[in-house]
């Protein structure tokens, strides 16, 4: 049922957004040199990586500067970067892992090796699952990148406080997981974007 969900829900919101998407990705390659997509290796369902895919929102090669991104004040970021960022429209492409059977419409957000690779063995039961677009923990830091940047240490306060909680809100899911909480998920995720 949840596979069925996400293949429909997928495709409806790729071909809707089409048009939005190919002004995107014009104005992506209007600013600044480089590909449209951003793809970065995550840790998925099992364990097993895949390349998440985004609208590129920095310029090229800016990953060699942290994995970790710091709102507004991260140079990296491009005008339309910021845009994009702010109201998620970065992260649409994975619409496209989900098809792919990669990634779920909600589920828990799939971390780089590096961070997945401090997780407690109870932590690492969040890989048992697809990893997903948004989940509740994405709710609750939505202005994430905001919060790091008040840190005089961005990667220490995620490691040790952000991701902690993070993947405490993702245990609960798992716990319990429903077509209608993802639904309420789904809601929710919209009704931020929309009020970003």
């Amino acid at each position: 049922m949840k596979r069925l969900f996400d293949i429909i829900f997928s495709g409806i919101v790729l071909l809707f957004f089409l048009p939005l998407g190919l002004m995107i990705a014009l104005s992506i390659v209007l600013e600044s040199r480089g590909g449209i997509f951003f793809k970065q290796e995550r840790i998925g369902r099992n364990g097993v990586p895949f390349g998440l895919l985004k609208f590129r929102s920095m310029r090229t090669n800016s990953e060699l500067g942290g994995k970790i991104t710091v709102g507004s004040r991260d140079a990296r970021i491009t005008k339309v970067g910021y845009y994009l960022r702010k109201f998620k429209l970065d992260e649409f492409p994975q619409f496209i892992n989900v098809l792919k059977g990669e990634m779920s419409i909600v589920g828990p957000r799939p971390e780089v090796k590096d961070f997945v690779n401090l997780y407690t063995d109870e932590q690492r039961l969040i890989l048992r699952v697809r990893p997903g677009i948004t989940d509740e923990a994405s709710l609750a830091y939505f202005h994430e990148n905001e919060l790091l940047a008040k840190s005089d240490n961005p990667q220490h306060t995620y490691i040790h406080e952000v991701m902690p909680a993070k993947l405490k809100l993702n245990l609960k899911y798992i716990s319990n997981p429903t077509l209608g909480q993802d639904l309420v998920i789904i809601w929710k995720t919209f009704a931020k974007i929309f009020r970003a």
